[in-house]
């Protein structure tokens, strides 16, 4: 049995208190590293973030893979409302991918924020990266926007943009896929994986993984969705049917998914359905995104072997999902804690996960 499971026995879950989360936005700092293929979409055989080839694939097969609100949009030329979720206003510093095909397109610096309700951009990160045609429908002359690997339908591009160059990218934001620098994390030689944990509110499992000798990112989102890109406020109406998760990169050579998990099932109780403490909807599941068929064993054997050790006095219900898409949360949900070690929800609920975690972990802690 791991030594994990009879220090659980003697350390009791602690009871939490509501989420409580407050608009106060803080923006986070971070480094900028780089990685080549930072999105995984399994469902998706064409997708790639480095493949610059040009895809010939009928709209009957993307038909199969995309989401129907994407396909609306990125194979028949629909527009979305304006002002969705929040990529059309996000300061976020990262990089713009192609919905469909991974096509890398815009960075953060040639995007501004407009009041047109849309993401836009006034320049392409790649001249190629994107192709024009004539958009004559709805009585109107517009030059439509497409994905030169896919020929999917991101926008419309305008001449009233911002210097230097004059143009305004009006791109639909669920034809964009946005990875944020700070998640971005050089691979070193293969010794950096991620792993994406929902254990109810994500400032207490950030502020905890945050201390964990060999996480070397922890990011706050959400997984597990229907809804591209969505906002924390249409999270927190649990019919997204989205979760509150961390993204957690960390160092294989000096920490290991079997600890991660001991970690996970430390300080959170993963017995309540739909819930953590007085938080309560499908968005506080506690659930384990995996990437692939080992993340999947390994959460897998951890929960047989609790089980069978009667750690907890109800049934884990804990769900294995598999990982399509992250989400990042708005900027002054990341480093919450430690941006607000002062508030009561801080000191009353995370402060108290914490000690536990440093108790059970005191000789993994980062120094």
């Amino acid at each position: 049995m791991r030594k994990i499971f009879k220090t659980l026995l003697i350390l009791p879950l602690f009871t939490l208190s509501a989420c409580g989360q407050s608009t106060d936005k803080k923006n986070s700092n971070s480094n900028t590293t780089t990685m080549h293929n930072p999105i995984s979409k399994p469902e998706n055989p064409y997708y790639s973030n480095t493949d610059t080839k040009k895809l010939n694939v009928s709209n009957e097969e993307w038909k199969k893979i995309l989401s129907p609100d994407l396909y609306a949009v990125a194979r028949e030329a629909d527009t979305e409302r304006a002002f969705t979720g929040t990529m059309w206003k996000s300061e976020t510093k990262g990089t713009y991918y192609c919905a469909t095909c991974g096509n890398k397109l815009f960075k953060s610096e040639q995007k501004f924020v407009s009041s047109c309700g849309w993401p836009s951009f006034f320049e392409q990160d790649n001249k190629n990266s994107i192709w024009f045609r004539d958009d004559n429908s709805y009585g109107m002359r517009r030059t439509e926007a497409l994905c030169s690997r896919c020929d999917s339908h991101l926008g419309h591009l305008f001449d009233d943009g911002p210097r230097p160059t004059g143009k305004r990218y009006c791109m639909n934001a669920i034809s964009l896929d946005f990875v944020p620098d700070e998640l971005v994390a050089t691979d070193n030689n293969g010794k950096l994986e991620t792993i994406t944990l929902g254990g109810g509110c994500y400032w207490c499992v950030e502020a905890v993984y945050e201390n964990l000798q060999g996480v070397e990112k922890v990011v706050s989102g959400f997984a597990g969705g229907t809804v591209e890109n969505p906002s924390y406020e249409e999270v927190c109406t649990g019919r997204t049917g989205a979760a509150e998760v961390v993204q957690i990169t960390y160092d294989t050579t000096k920490t290991n998914l079997d600890e991660i998990f001991q970690v996970f099932f430390t300080v959170h109780d993963p017995t309540t359905l739909n819930r953590q403490g007085a938080d309560v909807g499908t968005q506080y599941r506690s659930a384990i995104f995996y990437k692939n068929d080992a993340q999947k064993k390994a959460a897998e054997s951890i929960i047989k072997e609790l089980t069978e050790a009667n750690i907890y006095s109800s049934k884990i219900v804990t769900t294995l999902e598999p990982y399509k898409k992250f989400y990042p949360a708005e900027d002054y949900h990341q480093n919450y804690y430690s941006n607000n070690k002062e508030k009561p929800y801080c000191q009353m609920v995370i402060q108290p996960k914490i000690e536990k975690f440093e108790k059970v972990f005191k000789n993994r802690l980062k120094k």
